[in-house]
């Protein structure tokens, strides 16, 4: 669904944030194939070489299904290499549940809950190797924050959210939930960035 034209617009219009939700689900075309998915690994690479090239910095998240019956070792080695390759921001992972009343729910193989297990930790563990790079690439930069709210960790300080959607912490004491404010980026979490506010 991501067309040419899509890609234009959110590189020329600043209204919208850099970043793009942009779900592979796997990065077998075997599986890819068995899911019903109208498109390939390389279409899918494609996509994101054409978003990149467009906006260097576009923050790109995904979602990934593993073990889905009859998945290969070959197949999760495919993913992880995907994922390797693309780089995503951050990464929504899950292990292949049944559904009633689709055509996946009836396949045999089915993936022993060990085996699924595993690769989910395996993949998981790059992902957080690749967001800690990328956390670890924007200290000292900069970026506009959408405040949302107080941190839940500690009252002190604010949420918010970059332009690429990532979640940011820093200490407030004059702004207000719903301000757009400028913030530099100086240490990170896991799963967060810290920073703080830029007085200009």
């Amino acid at each position: 669904d991501l067309s040419d034209e899509l890609i234009e617009e959110i590189a020329a219009n600043k209204a919208v944030c850099r970043h793009f939700h942009l779900p592979v689900q796997s990065g077998s075309n075997r599986i890819l194939e068995q899911m019903n998915r109208r498109y390939t690994r390389e279409a899918y690479l494609e996509k994101v070489r054409k978003i990149r090239s467009a906006i260097p910095d576009i923050g790109l998240t995904t979602d990934i299904i593993v073990a889905f019956p009859g998945e290969t070792e070959e197949d999760f080695e495919d993913t992880m290499q995907l994922t390797d390759e693309v780089g995503y921001d951050s990464a929504f992972t899950f292990i292949y549940s049944p559904r009633e009343g689709t055509k996946a729910a009836l396949m045999p193989d089915r993936i022993p809950d060990d085996i699924a297990s595993e690769r989910i930790q395996r993949l998981i563990k790059l992902q957080e190797e690749k967001t800690e790079q990328l956390f670890k690439s924007l200290v000292g930069t900069r970026d506009s924050v959408l405040i949302t709210g107080n941190s839940k960790r500690d009252d002190h300080m604010f949420t918010g959210k970059s332009g690429r959607n990532i979640s940011v912490n820093f200490e407030n004491t004059e702004y207000a939930i719903g301000d757009i404010v400028p913030v530099r980026f100086t240490s990170y979490g896991k799963t967060t960035l810290r920073g703080e506010i830029i007085k200009e």
